[in-house]
């Protein structure tokens, strides 16, 4: 088991340097007039924040990067493996698809930036080459039931879920990305999940501490995302902390608990694939006053902070519930 002082000490780098580094970056993001587009069918209380500099998923990424060098530098019993490649690799893969996709929007002046069939490209790309990272190194192709023996050898299909995990994992966190603090907060609940049930299961230090990066990093960002939000993390941040999240699930065999631990993710996509459905089925009837799920809350008359304090306790019910499945606590 990691040392606590290890733990954390991670968590307090990412944190430092997340803090440190954003009253330098988001000034630096304001004066390139980076700011968000705000959707006009978006709710009307949005608007008041047009202009917020975004792309702040730089400072997480940038942060994990840091702290994940310090500390295999550092912990001798931490090495550059080639998961700890796979990790720096989609968060940077998935960063940049992010990275060009808020760009493209800020140059337009609008809240569209890469086309659905481009970003699903690049997505697809970067979740091909994981697969063929992993099949290379001999990687287990056996899928568990939380908290059972029963497994399932999936063979060449395991390619089908690793495509299908990053890209529905990264656009998952991606529709989430809503409200200040949001992501931020129910993100790090989940990656902390991961890290607890890496702990006890002596799974590979650097994928533990990885996770304890992200965490760091997210409640670094939280000090300036929360309501009233000096910098949106944007698809930089969204896109990279899904995919990553999910590759998280995949390198410590936790696939299936992923649709548990990232539980309000989950909800949230299910909330846009049913009101679409629902929207198609009924000529033009809606489910929800707005999708994704949040916006229906606030539309409803909840506060913004209201709505986030109450995503983030499910987030963390979804995490108690996969922590008691996996690791009995």
């Amino acid at each position: 088991m990691l040392p606590q002082s290890v733990l954390l000490l991670t968590i307090g780098i990412a944190f430092l340097f997340t803090v440190i580094i954003s009253p330098i970056i988001i000034p630096f993001l304001r004066r390139l007039k980076f700011g968000q587009s705000i959707r006009e069918e978006g709710p009307q209380s949005h608007q008041a924040k047009s202009g917020t500099p975004t792309m702040g998923g730089v400072l997480i990424i940038l942060s994990i990067i840091f702290t994940t060098l310090v500390m295999a530098f550092k912990y001798e019993p931490m090495t550059m493996t080639s998961e700890l490649f796979i990790l720096l690799f989609v968060l940077i893969g998935y960063g940049l698809i992010g990275f060009l996709d808020d760009f493209i929007k800020i140059i337009k002046k609008r809240n569209l930036g890469l086309t659905s069939k481009q970003k699903m490209l690049f997505q697809l790309f970067i979740a091909v080459v994981v697969y063929i990272v992993l099949h290379n190194h001999g990687f287990d192709t056996t899928i568990t039931i939380p908290g059972t023996e029963f497994s399932m050898e999936f063979a060449w299909f395991y390619g089908i879920l690793i495509l299908l995990m990053l890209v529905g994992a990264s656009n998952a966190v991606n529709l989430t990305d809503g409200l200040d603090g949001l992501v931020a907060g129910t993100a790090s609940i989940a990656f902390a999940t991961y890290a607890v049930i890496g702990t006890y299961h002596h799974v590979d230090p650097e994928i533990t501490i990885f996770s304890l990066a992200v965490v760091g990093s997210l409640l670094g960002f939280l000090v300036f995302n929360r309501n009233p939000a000096k910098v949106f993390m944007g698809d930089t941040g969204s896109l990279s902390l899904g995919a990553i999240l999910a590759t998280i699930a995949i390198l410590m065999k936790l696939e299936l608990l992923l649709i548990i631990v990232g539980g309000v993710f989950v909800i949230e996509t299910l909330s846009v694939i049913i009101q679409v459905v629902y929207f198609k089925l009924t000529d033009g009837k809606r489910i929800f006053k707005m999708s994704p799920l949040h916006h229906h809350y606030e539309l409803s008359g909840w506060s913004e902070w209201r709505v986030v304090v109450t995503f983030w306790l499910v987030g963390l019910m979804c995490a108690a519930l996969g922590l008691f499945i996996e690791v009995g606590i």
